[in-house]
């Protein structure tokens, strides 16, 4: 059986594909039914995020059985699918699923929300009956690598977004944030992402100011923040620790006296401030104060830049990491492969025994010699045994095939000694 890695994904398909192939997560348990009827899947699981739609399955069928149902469900044009699906198997495949679990084949390196969203999408699949013992190793593979790729690299501790890494940049300044304010201007996605970020670090107090409350309210209901308007920031400036600022504002919007009247209510203590809107939000002269940190946003990109390097430093080790996954994972299978084979020859050795075993019992209950008839059981089942495997050798030593002889000789634990004693034993 084949394991399959089938996929498109930011790097291969515009947004309006990857939204086109997408799959919400009330539909995700029954397209895992389709998939595995209509494809001739054995097993399957789907991974599908706004970066990434992953089917991986376990399959005896064509990949093209694949594609067809793909594009039977999303009814979507073959020639657009087609240039950008992308297909590994096997080895290559459970090498892919890792690098996506351990964050090497995102849009953003190392960002953790990837493997949670892999354990998801297994965790559905498995809820819906869809994966069996091949998916089910494949998994436990790729976690267990996810695992000590996150804990023996540094590949997600630099931040390397806009929003991490203003938070970071506040926490140089203020090491610890739970006796803090901050101030936050704008209501975009940017702040919002900015606002989680102090929430995690565990913020003592968040201010959202905006030109409307309610996108203000966004934020403030979500974490527990208070929202205010813009003009009535002069009212709150004097209290903030931490001011980020990301607007479309075409007009500055706190100017070097607002700030040097707030440092005289906060007595000089200092304040860090980061203008990420271009244009900026904050004068450029504020940075001149005394007690104020001003970083704009080219200084987070420098910042961002470095961490990127620092990443992809740890993204080398990483794939260190994920080779000696992938050589364990066919290791396993191998394994497998072999207790597949000794179980049937087992079962065959078996039912052999079995069968010669019914023979000298008929034979014992007719009145036969109990001794001769074991002696004639133990020849039996041993000849019935040496018969298949002793002529296939003789074939494969007439035609030179040496290499099988040798892996005989070690199969039946036959050292080079018991061979030359054999061979001086036998008649001239």
């Amino acid at each position: 059986m084949t394991l399959l890695a089938f996929g498109i994904n930011h790097n291969t398909a515009p947004l309006a594909i990857r939204e086109r192939v997408a799959f919400g997560p009330d539909s995700l348990e029954h397209a895992l039914m389709q998939a595995r009827e209509r494809a001739g899947l054995n097993e399957v699981a789907i991974l599908s995020t706004c970066n990434r739609t992953e089917i991986y399955a376990a399959s005896d069928a064509e990949v093209h059985a694949l594609l067809a149902w793909l594009l039977e469900h999303t009814q979507m044009d073959e020639d657009a699918l087609s240039r950008c699906y992308y297909c590994f198997e096997d080895a290559e495949a459970v090498g892919h699923m890792m690098k996506v679990a351990g964050g090497l084949d995102s849009l953003v390196l190392g960002e953790p929300q990837i493997l949670g969203q892999m354990k998801s999408a297994y965790a559905v699949a498995s809820q819906a009956g869809t994966v069996g013992a091949t998916l089910h190793s494949a998994f436990q593979q790729v976690f267990g690598v996810a695992k000590r790729v996150r804990s023996e690299t540094a590949i997600g501790e630099n931040p390397v977004s806009v929003a991490y890494a203003a938070v970071t940049l506040a926490q140089q300044i203020f090491s610890d944030l739970k006796e803090d304010t901050a101030l936050l201007i704008g209501a975009g996605e940017t702040i919002q992402l900015v606002a989680r970020h102090l929430k995690e670090q565990g913020i003592r107090r968040l201010v959202v100011a905006n030109r409307t409350l309610e996108r203000a309210h966004v934020i403030s209901q979500e974490l527990g923040a208070e929202a205010i308007l813009l003009a009535d920031i002069p009212e709150h400036l004097h209290k903030a620790d931490i001011v980020i600022s990301s607007t479309a504002s075409q007009l500055p919007l706190l100017g070097k006296g607002a700030v040097e009247s707030a440092l005289k209510k906060r007595k000089h203590k200092p304040m860090f401030m980061l203008d990420i809107a271009v244009p900026r939000d904050i004068e450029e002269e504020v940075g001149s104060l005394d007690d104020v940190y001003l970083y704009t946003v080219d200084d987070l990109h420098a910042v961002i830049d470095q961490n990127k390097k620092s990443r992809e430093a740890a993204a080398d080790k990483a794939r260190e990491i994920i080779a000696e996954g992938v050589g364990q994972y066919l290791k396993m299978q191998r394994a497998q492969d072999a207790a597949v084979t000794i179980r049937s020859y087992r079962q065959q050795a078996e039912a052999l025994a079995a069968r010669e075993l019914t023979k000298a019992q008929k034979a014992l209950e007719a009145g036969g010699d109990p001794a001769q008839l074991m002696a004639q059981l133990s020849r039996a089942v041993t000849n019935k045994l040496l018969h298949p495997p002793s002529v296939a050798l003789r074939q494969a030593s007439a035609e030179g095939r040496t290499e099988l002889v040798a892996a005989a000789r070690e199969l039946f634990g036959l050292q080079a000694d018991d061979i030359e004693t054999q061979e001086k034993s036998e008649p001239e």
